[in-house]
Formats: structure tokens, C-alpha cells, sequence
């Protein structure tokens, strides 16, 4: 294998090639056979990278010079090609003239007696051999078949023959100076975009073809510098030189060759005739090639006879343009090769992955398989969810502050209908849903409360929220005497006021106790939901990250599914939110269950707990394992405490009087009881509620959605979209194939150009190269 440092030192032309190059008189200008040999193949090499790689993938910086030829209309572009073919025709463009890029190949072949013209097939990339009026036909067609637009869409032509000049070229539609209607200006500034577009890309060289006359007013190039400042990139052209000769005077010669001043020292700037007859009279009066040689040695001499330096006489003549063409596409083609490479190379590594993973979608939408596929979908994003409740750092999908989470929930609660269900302000105290931002902010101080947080750190603080609002729950009313009198009744036997407490805590007390439980299973569902993003993009950023060892290979597989196919998505979400709705249903199930065991036995719930060590470290030094008498006696002394708080209560009953003419008293110490007796049911249930969250939300969405996941069911109507996304798919997978075969085409042919050219170089310039 050779790398892409040896194929950029390889590529370069050998000393003895350099010195070797010389002028036959005829069409190879200033080359040997060999070299043209080796310009040849390096030109064929760029074109095929070019036309197989560059063109198809849109949006790829691939780092291929371009030689760019702009200009007015009636310049001379036309008449530039001609000459660097070496013969004479014309792209007839009709009467809106050229209204797409021509990329043209010229190729020295000294032995063909006729110029070989072709035309690339963009389709099969094969070039077609044709003959010149064939080809002049096919481009005087595509460019008609625009109409008054424009594109960016090339024709590819290549021409061989002896009196070509070894080089590429793509022409571009010429500048309009001016317009007749509307039609015609709309050409004229799409023409303006398309050009701009190319000269903009800082890869092209641009070769600015002006009329020879005042330097200070040559628009074209005008526009080359507000894109190339410092000319790096432009070579200017000055045509029709045989018009200024009587104004060149020995004098004069080489500051008008320079511009006057009006063109920068740094810009190769060349003047030249190009071959021109009076066109009245038919053809050319000599053959064009005698006629190229002619105006070039008539410049020659013209500017020679005036005493020009010999600094500007190398930038006179067209043999002197077209050789250091030449030198200059193949300097810049030859330092494109390594860069090029290594191009290829990434894009081969890209193309590789994206057809595998085409191939391994396209085999798990098999219509036999599909189903266990998505069920295996289903499994890797539960298993997935499970790491992104543990903590990922990842995942960005969903971050929020609380506030913009609150903000969320109940325009969601609004969108789902479910707000005319509960309050979703903890009190009708709390003016808006602002108020109460801000005295979680500021009065509960929750942590974390401004960072933008998702997965199991945002579910942390949620549940930190949710017994705040839950702790809001009270008694809110005054109880009367007639409430009093009312639930004491009359029964066979005596109605004590612990069954009158009972039944005003269930009146007052357990309505508000059951909106607080409903808002916190709504909350907790809405986090849920929100989650489903979240491991999805956690599972997508695994690839290529530093920790993917941590985790399965199966999630950067499966993800692919769930991410391209919208039917396998739409039945895990499907899934994910039925097993979310039943654990909603769980938790308000066994919260009311609780809710109503705790209002009508409370003084059950509120016994005290056994603990009784005071938590210092004053006596924990001395701890060790309980024995046998310890563990007998410790018993009777936890029961002893855990009475205790319900023989204060009930001294507190027994202190209610019972003649009806107290009952102002009673009412009052009833009132106190109560709140007493609530307060204490409401915390032992807000201190249970982390527990009933982990227990029947978490819990069972890590280690019940997997076996929910398994039993996903395909239904009929799902089954056509999986077979529509496979269509597409077979056609990707062909895509891919096709244009991994083209990159390794390519990585190939400069493997082989690199060993040929090593091969082709003297033992001493190998050794010093290498």
C-alpha cells in the first residue's frame, strides 16, 4: 500500500522531465513526449476523481483545483478555448448563449491524425466517443433545455489531438453588460449568482479574459478582486493585443505591458492575441493551428521591436500563455494528489459504515423479521433509559431549568385536557404559576433550581417539588357547631367524638389529599414522556465516543432503527406510553388505598416510631453486636414508644366534654384534634412519597418496559410503511455500493499512478526523493 505522503512526492515532475521540456513548433508546446505522458495521466487521474467523486457528493470539500475561464460576452472566451484545442468550432448556445458550465479537457496526443472528441454519460460516468457536429449538438441542447435559467449542472467534454494544449478548463456563461426586458435581466443576474458562486470558492483559479486596452477599466477583473484581493488566485488575460500596437512606442512598451500602474506587480497578467478573421468571407483564410502560430510570433516580434524587458516578454504570446498553463494546472494538480487521497480514504471509511448500516437496517425491516426486530428496538431503549435515569452526561435533548419545566407541564396538562381534573397550583393563594416559582426559588431554595438538568438528576429534583406542593395540603375550613352536632347523630349505642373526628377529616381533609396525589402522578408521567428524547440521543451519541466500551454495541445498532423508521418509532413510544398510564393508574390506585385506610384508622398512621437513639456520635463508639438479653429487652421499649403518641392522643379525647351545653368548648378542641390529626397523616404521607414514586414509576419502568417491549405486536396497517422504507433502503444500499466502488476506484488509480511515476524516474532522482 503506499501512502499519501509518497503519492504527493511521487507525483512530483522529475528534474529531468523539467529540463527536457522545449518547443516542436506545433501543438505540443514545450513539453516531451514524456512529459505529456505524465501530464496526461496526471490530468486523466484529476478528471476521474473529479467527475466519479466531486460532482455526485454535494456539500464535500474536496481539494481539487479548478481553472474557472470568466469574462464578458464578445472578449474572446469562445475564440481562448478554440486555441487551446487546436482547431476551430463553435458551442452554438442559441440566442441566450451559455447558461451552464462547460468543463473541458484538452489532451496532447501527437500521434492522432483527427481530434477525438467525447462526452461524459453523467449516468453510467462513461465518456462517449462522438464526432465534433454530434457534440456540438449535445451541448447547443443542454443549454437550450434551460430556457431563461441557469444551473450549476456541468457538461463534460473532452477533446484529444495533436495541437491541443494539455490542461482543463470550465467555462463559465459570460457577463451581460446590459439587457432588453425583463426576461433578459432576470438571465443576465442569475448568470451573475451562478459565476459569483464559482469565483467565491477559494479552490478555483480564476482566468480573467479582458479586452487589451485601459487597465483601469476592466470590469471583469474589478469583480475578481472583491473576491481575490490580493490576486493570489487570478490570472488575467488581455485579448486582442494587434489592436493597441500602434500605441506601443519604445517608450512606453513596458509600463503599458504593466498596466500603467493600475495593475498590481503580483498579477500574472499575459496579453496575446488570439487567431481572428473576417468572418464575411467564410473560414479562416490558413489553417487555425498556422493561424494560432502566426499571431502569437506576430505579438512576439510586434512587442520585441518596441525594446519590451524580457520580465514582461514571457507573458506575451499565446505559446507563452499555454506553457505556463501547463506548468501551472500540473504544479496545482500534482500538489492535489496527496490531499486528495487521504480524502478518499475518509470519504471510503464513511461510505463503508453508511452501507453497513443501510445493510443492517435493510435486514431487520425483513418482513420475517421485523417484528423480533422492533421488539429487540424496544428492549435496547428500555435497557437504555435505565442509564439515563442513573446519570448521563451526554444527552443535551430536554435539559431544563424547573421553571421552564413547570412551564411545560402545564401547557402539556392544557393540551392533554387534564386541568379542570386537580388544581395545578398548590393553593388558590398563589396568584399565578410565577408566584410559585419563585417561592420554590427563593423560600424552598430547591437545589439545582436554575440548572438545566434531564434524566435522573431532573427526576431527583422533581420529586423534590412534588412534596413541596404535596406538603400544601390542609384543612381549610372552620368547623362549625352544626358540623359537629351533624356527624355525632344518634345510634343505639354512643357515638364517641374519635368516629366525629373521623367522619369531618373524611368531609374536609381527603378531597384536597387526592388532588395533591393526582398532580404528582401527572408529574411524574409528563418526566417520563419527556425522557423518550433523551435516550434516544444518548443511544445516537454513543458511536465513536470515548466511554461506547461502557455500554452495549446494540444500542448504536438498534438506534438506527428507532431513529429511521418512523413505524418501529411510533410502537415503542406507543408502547413506552401505555406502560407509563398503567403505573400512573398503580400509583393513584394504592395512594387512594392508602389515602382512605390512613382517614379511617389515622390513629394507626400517626403511632410514633420505635427509634429512639438520639443520632450524635455521643455513644456510638462503644456499639457492637446486640446479644441475646440485649435483643429481649430492647423489644418491650420500642412498643413502649411507639404508644406513646397514641395514648396523647387519646387523652386528648377523652378531654372533649361531652354535655351539650360545652359545645363550644368541643367544637374548639375537635377543631384542634383534627388539624392534629391531619397534619400528622400529611406528613407520614408526604414522607412516603419518594418511595411510592421510585416504587411504581421508576422500579417498573427499568425492570418491567423490557418484557413490555417484548410483546409488541406488528398490526396490518403497520406493515406497509416498513415495506416503503425498504424500497428505499434496497436503493440506498445500491447508492452506497456504487459510490464505495467509484472512491476505491480512485484510491486505486492514484495507488497506481504513484508506483508508475516512482517507476518512471532515474535511480538518482528516486534516491533523492526517497
Amino acid at each position: 500500500m503506499v501512502s499519501s505522503v509518497e503519492v504527493m512526492n511521487d507525483s512530483k515532475p522529475t528534474p529531468a522531465a523539467a529540463a527536457a521540456d522545449g518547443d516542436d513548433g506545433h501543438g505540443a508546446i514545450g513539453s516531451t513526449a514524456a512529459a505529456r505522458s505524465s501530464r496526461n495521466e496526471l490530468l486523466n487521474l484529476v478528471s476521474q476523481i473529479k467527475s466519479r467523486v466531486q460532482d455526485k457528493l454535494t456539500g464535500v470539500d474536496f481539494p481539487i483545483p479548478q481553472f474557472i475561464l470568466i469574462g464578458r460576452q464578445s472578449v474572446g472566451k469562445s475564440r481562448l478555448v478554440e486555441a487551446l484545442a487546436g482547431e476551430q468550432f463553435n458551442f452554438v448556445s442559441g440566442s441566450l448563449g451559455s447558461r451552464r458550465p462547460t468543463v473541458l479537457e484538452f489532451r496532447n496526443d501527437p500521434k492522432l491524425a483527427i481530434s477525438r472528441w467525447q462526452i461524459l454519460n453523467t449516468s453510467t460516468q462513461v465518456w462517449e466517443e462522438k464526432t465534433l457536429p454530434q457534440v456540438l449538438k449535445i451541448v447547443s441542447d443542454a443549454h437550450e433545455s434551460l430556457g431563461a435559467n441557469v444551473t450549476k449542472d456541468p457538461i463534460y467534454v473532452r477533446v484529444e489531438g495533436k495541437n491541443c494544449v494539455d490542461m482543463q478548463i470550465t467555462d463559465l456563461p459570460g457577463f451581460r453588460e446590459f439587457a432588453l426586458d425583463k426576461e433578459k435581466q432576470s438571465l443576465a443576474d442569475q448568470i451573475d449568482d451562478l459565476v459569483s458562486s464559482f469565483m467565491h470558492d477559494p479552490r478555483n483559479v480564476m482566468l480573467c479574459v479582458e479586452e487589451a486596452g485601459d487597465a483601469a477599466n476592466l470590469s471583469t477583473l474589478a469583480k475578481c478582486k472583491r473576491v481575490d484581493p490580493y490576486y493570489n488566485r487570478t490570472i488575467l488575460i488581455r485579448n486582442k493585443l494587434d489592436k493597441y500596437y500602434r500605441d506601443l512606442t519604445a517608450q512606453n512598451i513596458n509600463e503599458w505591458l504593466g498596466g500603467y500602474g493600475d495593475l498590481p506587480d503580483n498579477l500574472v497578467k499575459f496579453c496575446l492575441t488570439l487567431p481572428f478573421w473576417d468572418e464575411k468571407h467564410g473560414g479562416p483564410p490558413k489553417p487555425f493551428i498556422k493561424l494560432r502560430k502566426d499571431m502569437n510570433d506576430r505579438d512576439l516580434a510586434e512587442v520585441k521591436s518596441k525594446g519590451a524587458s524580457q520580465q514582461f516578454m514571457q507573458y506575451v504570446g499565446f505559446e507563452n500563455f499555454a506553457r505556463f498553463m501547463e506548468k501551472k494546472i500540473e504544479s496545482l494538480f500534482t500538489e492535489s494528489i496527496g490531499p486528495c487521497l487521504r480524502k478518499l480514504q475518509d470519504l471510503d471509511k464513511e461510505w463503508t459504515s453508511k452501507k453497513e448500516s443501510n445493510e443492517q437496517m435493510l435486514h431487520d425491516t425483513d418482513p420475517d423479521q421485523i417484528v423480533n426486530t422492533i421488539r429487540a428496538a424496544g428492549r435496547s431503549f428500555s435497557e437504555a433509559l435505565n442509564h439515563v435515569m442513573e446519570g448521563s452526561i451526554r444527552s443535551e435533548v430536554n435539559r431544563l431549568t424547573l421553571a421552564d419545566e413547570l412551564y411545560e407541564f402545564h401547557q402539556w396538562m392544557q393540551l392533554q385536557d387534564f386541568s379542570q381534573d386537580f388544581p395545578l397550583l398548590p393553593t388558590d393563594d398563589f396568584g399565578s404559576l410565577d408566584q410559585y416559582i419563585e417561592y420554590l426559588e427563593k423560600d424552598c431554595k430547591v437545589p439545582s433550581f436554575d440548572q438545566p438538568l434531564n434524566g435522573g438528576a431532573q427526576f431527583k429534583r422533581l420529586k423534590f417539588e412534588c412534596e413541596v406542593f404535596f406538603r400544601f395540603s390542609d384543612i381549610c375550613v372552620d368547623i362549625s357547631k352544626r358540623d359537629v352536632i351533624q356527624a355525632r347523630g344518634v345510634s343505639v349505642s354512643q357515638v364517641s367524638w374519635q368516629d366525629v373526628i373521623l367522619k369531618l377529616l373524611a368531609k374536609e381533609g381527603q378531597q384536597n389529599v387526592r388532588n395533591k396525589i393526582a398532580y404528582v402522578g401527572r408529574r411524574i408521567e409528563w418526566f417520563f414522556l419527556k425522557q423518550k428524547e433523551v435516550v434516544v440521543e444518548f443511544m445516537a451519541n454513543l458511536k465513536g465516543s470515548c466511554d461506547e466500551h461502557l455500554y452495549s454495541q446494540l444500542f448504536s445498532k438498534r438506534v438506527k432503527m428507532i431513529q429511521d423508521n418512523d413505524a418501529c418509532r411510533e410502537l415503542i413510544y406507543e408502547k413506552f406510553d401505555q406502560a407509563l398510564e398503567r403505573q400512573y393508574g398503580l400509583f393513584f390506585q394504592l395512594f387512594q388505598n392508602t389515602l382512605q385506610s390512613a382517614f379511617a384508622n389515622p390513629w394507626a398512621l400517626v403511632k410514633a416510631s420505635s427509634w429512639q437513639i438520639d443520632l450524635t456520635d455521643e455513644g456510638f463508639e462503644d456499639m457492637c453486636l446486640p446479644s441475646f438479653d440485649d435483643t429481649k429487652a430492647r423489644i418491650p421499649v420500642e412498643i413502649e414508644f411507639r404508644s406513646r403518641m397514641e395514648r396523647k392522643l387519646r387523652k386528648r379525647l377523652n378531654n372533649i366534654p361531652t354535655d351539650p351545653l360545652d359545645i363550644e368548648e368541643a367544637v374548639e378542641k375537635i377543631q384542634t384534634l383534627m388539624m392534629i390529626t391531619f397534619i400528622n397523616i400529611r406528613n407520614c404521607l408526604c414522607d412516603q412519597l419518594e418511595l411510592f414514586a421510585d416504587s411504581f414509576f421508576q422500579l417498573p419502568m427499568a425492570r418491567h418496559l423490557q418484557g413490555e417491549m417484548s410483546v409488541i405486536q406488528l398490526r396490518p396497517e403497520d406493515r406497509a410503511p416498513f415495506l416503503a422504507k425498504r424500497k428505499g433502503l434496497e436503493e440506498e444500499v445500491d447508492s452506497s455500493k456504487a459510490m464505495l466502488e467509484d472512491i476505491e476506484w480512485c484510491i486505486d488509480q492514484i495507488h497506481t499512478f504513484a508506483l508508475t511515476t516512482k517507476a518512471r524516474n532515474s535511480p538518482s532522482d528516486w534516491k533523492k526523493n526517497y
